[in-house]
């Protein structure tokens, strides 16, 4: 298959973002005030988290990656804008003087994860109605629109901004989170994992089972597309062509942190490129398969990919 030309996509990422914080070190003793290991710590590493993360990896695959998101005012929000231009992203900035900005820390002895602690706060109204006014603005300069959601609450208006989004002509692009998807109505493809898509229709009881499902609920919410994520069983699209398997991958699954940013950041790029979306699943799942044998959150590049 030969590799398809990306330079020219450009993907609008909407959503929450995050600084992800590792500190790494050793561990030679248990405290003496609890049962608990003691870590020095002997290193740290910043990186990109969220939407973040996602239009990243849009970036590292060659394709011209804008982001649109709030953040703090405070020390974690700079290292996210300094991270981002070292990344080459188009941030657009809503920054709130209220918000604390999300932070994920991890701490880990020996490439294996002890602990996380997360920070996170909700931003305000009037910063997210700043924001779906500049995505209004935004729109015409990109072909795709990504919404990444954490549920951190940047997403307010999701669905405004897919109504708005489909009525320009824009392929809409969504990685979920939560069980009201009704917020998501209207958009081109969504892309929950199996715990995800559990919440939004139930257990499943076979594959028939699961067919019936999810073709009732992209019915009844006027998807154009669901892929569902399996992790190692691969991936499942359903689309009105009929549905699709993409067996895993992965040669060795090292972390699955950022996997869904790098699925979903793929198909987004492939899709700005013009590339069908069977052939951007087949790319996608093959980007998963790289991504998983990285440590912690990880992208991407294209010559990775099409080497």
């Amino acid at each position: 298959m030969r590799p398809p030309q990306v330079s020219a996509s450009r993907v609008l990422v909407i959503g929450d973002v995050m600084l992800d914080r590792y500190w790494f070190g050793d561990v030679t003793r248990i405290s003496p005030e609890a049962p608990v290991p003691v870590v020095h710590v002997q290193s740290t590493d910043d990186r990109l988290g969220g939407a973040a993360n996602v239009a990243c990896n849009v970036s590292t695959l060659g394709a011209q990656a804008g982001l649109l998101c709030v953040v703090g005012y405070d020390e974690p929000g700079d290292r996210i804008v300094e991270l981002l231009k070292e990344s080459d992203v188009h941030a657009y900035l809503e920054r709130d003087p209220s918000l604390l900005t999300t932070i994920k820390l991890r701490i880990l002895s020996r490439r294996q994860q002890l602990l996380r602690i997360d920070f996170e706060k909700t931003p305000a109204q009037e910063i997210l109605l700043a924001g779906l006014l500049q995505f209004e603005t935004l729109l015409p300069d990109y072909d795709v629109i990504l919404l990444s959601d954490y549920a951190k609450g940047s997403l307010t208006y999701v669905r405004r901004m897919i109504e708005t989004a489909r009525a320009a002509g824009k392929p809409v692009l969504v990685d979920p989170k939560g069980n009201n998807w009704d917020r998501y109505r209207g958009a081109t493809l969504i892309t929950p994992n199996q715990g995800e898509l559990i919440k939004a229709v139930g257990y499943w009881k076979s594959e028939a089972d699961l067919h019936t499902r999810v073709e009732a609920l992209r019915s009844s919410l006027q998807f154009s597309a669901l892929l569902l994520t399996r992790s190692e069983e691969g991936m499942t699209l359903f689309s009105d062509a009929g549905v699709l398997y993409e067996s895993a991958l992965a040669r060795e699954v090292y972390d699955v942190s950022g996997a869904g940013d790098t699925v979903i950041a793929t198909l987004a790029t492939m899709t700005g490129a013009g590339i069908p979306l069977t052939e951007a699943v087949h790319y996608a799942n093959r980007a998963a398969g790289i991504v998983v044998g990285k440590l912690g959150i990880a992208t991407v590049s294209y010559k990775e990919l099409f080497q």
